[in-house]
């Protein structure tokens, strides 16, 4: 029998299964709002519910010719970490508190939306070409960690 997972290693794998839902055809992102070890809300990038996936409708960011990490509102889908938080919302669920656990490093847009959803921790693996994000969590005061843990 494998060795019991720590609790990163748990979320951070829930979080990767979760990014396999995706419909983005850039990138793939889960994200896993966590409180007291329990989950609270998982996200993962793609379009508004009711709309066309970019799987089959093809990637507007790939149309216009936009580099990663620039103009993100220029896109048809959401961010793994804001549909965690909607889903929370819609379900009357408080993450106040909580601890994200995302694939990928939260761009600017999502992480000043995780600050004031009241989130205390953020644990990513991957980075991403966002050069505000990380002052912008440090003097909020949220935490960060890289997560270098098996998938």
């Amino acid at each position: 029998m494998d060795a019991r997972p720590s609790w990163d290693q748990y979320f951070m794998s829930i979080a990767y299964e979760v990014a396999r839902r995706t419909t983005c055809t850039r990138r793939a992102v889960g994200a896993v709002l966590v409180k007291d070890r329990r989950i609270l809300a998982t996200g993962y990038n793609g379009v508004p519910a009711g709309i066309e996936h970019c799987l089959t409708r093809g990637c507007l960011r790939e149309e216009l010719g936009i580099p990663s990490g620039q103009s993100q509102e220029l896109c048809r889908g959401l961010h793994a970490e804001q549909n965690a938080i909607i889903q929370a919302a819609k379900h009357g669920i408080v993450v106040n508190g909580s601890t994200c656990y995302c694939t990928t490093q939260p761009c600017i847009i999502c992480a000043k939306i995780l600050i004031n959803a009241g989130i205390v921790e953020i644990v990513y693996e991957q980075p991403y070409p966002d050069q505000l994000t990380a002052g912008m969590l440090a003097e909020a005061g949220v935490l960060t960690r890289i997560y270098e843990g098996v998938k």
